[in-house]
């Protein structure tokens, strides 16, 4: 048994220990949100914040979370609204499929909640997520506009 907040509630899951977060999320919790990609922590389709720090839940075990923050992409938004880095997916229409993108949402968040001006080195050196569809350019330009940067429409295509 283990107690872990998610999203703010606190809940008791009756899992093994060694058991990946991704699947007590998954499959103990129901938030669907988070994905499975490669299962090795590389791709980072399955990325949640800890303690606000952006994590790999795919070879996470739940141990290591017991009694730590775990915020999911169903988490994100407050109040019913929108967090700054969603608005921005949606305003510059991001994802192509979007399958990697509530993991590559969860690492920018933390990101400019630490940088909220981000250069494109640092953007660079933060978002390790693989996006299949190749939409960096469009993921570049929401940062920056979730930074609070202008960015028009057409420069982020």
């Amino acid at each position: 048994m283990a107690r872990l907040t998610v999203n703010g509630r606190a809940c008791d899951v009756d899992v093994d220990s060694d058991t990946p977060l991704l699947w007590v999320l998954r499959d103990t919790l129901g938030l669907m949100g988070t994905k499975y990609g490669c299962g090795i922590a590389e791709c980072g389709a399955c990325t949640v914040q800890v303690d606000g720090a952006p994590m790999r839940s795919c070879s996470l075990p739940v141990s290591a979370v017991a009694d730590r923050h775990i915020t999911t992409i169903e988490g994100l938004a407050q109040n019913g609204a929108l967090h700054p880095v969603q608005q921005a997916w949606l305003d510059l229409d991001v994802p192509q499929c979007g399958y990697c993108q509530s993991g590559v949402i969860m690492t920018v968040a933390a990101l400019l909640r630490d940088k909220p001006s981000p250069t494109d080195a640092e953007i660079d050196a933060a978002i390790t997520n693989i996006c299949r569809c190749g939409t960096y350019q469009r993921i570049r330009a929401a940062i920056h506009a979730a930074g609070g940067r202008r960015v028009s429409r057409t420069s982020s295509q």
